[in-house]
């Protein structure tokens, strides 16, 4: 498939023209830093290829933590150095400054306003149940004083359908119009979408890409099946 042999995948919002969008796949490799070795320095090599290739100035990065932390305009982050800034989300107006996002399975979201305001969202379930796109999407809004209404969303390649065998246990009884009590999955994918219209968003302008990580496993990392490697997501104003 064109997908599997291509190193990343773009995505542009059609209202907004000038804010750009890229989804790593496999055919990259995995774009987190190993602790040393000859592993980590390819890894930085391909960080580097892909920022320059972009035409990124710089990139933030976050110690994702499965939270509901939301950052506003955090400074950049070395590209060929661990993050220690915990947050699962952040916001930025500066040109040329990539937000990213590191997954495998979980969501990444990424938000744009035409008035060159932007944001990224790490959504692993957690955060689903800590309503964290709708609180994120709130502090984005406040923040720059937009209307919720006028700000797009894209959810990149991510599980769609995911087995929780205690949803008892795990997920609050609120959640349950997206449990499949025969299957025992959670149709994440729109339960977020249901989650970004309630934080406000008008439905035509929440966009997905709707490539499954676990399913498309030759494709993306997924680590429901275990893998360790991670493809990114990112956003920024040109």
């Amino acid at each position: 498939m064109v997908i599997a042999a291509a190193p990343y995948i773009p995505f542009v919002f059609p209202s907004i023209p000038d804010v750009r969008c890229v989804f790593t796949t496999r055919a990259y490799g995995s774009l987190v830093l190993p602790e040393t070795g000859e592993e980590r320095a390819g890894a930085v090599a391909a960080r580097e290829a892909l920022r320059n290739s972009l035409g990124i100035a710089e990139w933030t990065e976050l110690k994702q933590v499965h939270g509901d932390t939301f950052l506003i305009n955090p400074e950049a982050t070395p590209i060929a150095e661990d993050v220690f800034l915990e947050a699962d989300g952040h916001a930025t107006a500066r040109k040329k400054h990539a937000l990213c996002i590191k997954v495998a399975d979980c969501q990444p979201i990424l938000l744009a306003h035409p008035g060159g305001y932007i944001a990224a969202i790490h959504a692993g379930w957690r955060g689903n149940v800590l309503r964290f796109v709708q609180s994120a999407v709130a502090s984005f809004c406040r923040e720059y004083n937009l209307d919720p209404a006028d700000v797009c969303a894209v959810r990149g390649p991510s599980l769609g359908y995911a087995e929780f065998i205690n949803f008892e246990c795990e997920w609050p009884a609120e959640f349950s119009p997206w449990y499949n009590v025969a299957t025992r999955c959670m149709d994440l994918w729109a339960l977020t979408r249901h989650q970004l219209g309630e934080a406000g968003l008008n439905p035509r302008n929440i966009y997905s890409l709707d490539l499954c990580t676990h399913s498309l496993n030759g494709q993306f990392f997924s680590h429901r099946r275990k893998d360790s490697g991670r493809q990114i997501g990112l956003i920024w104003v040109e």
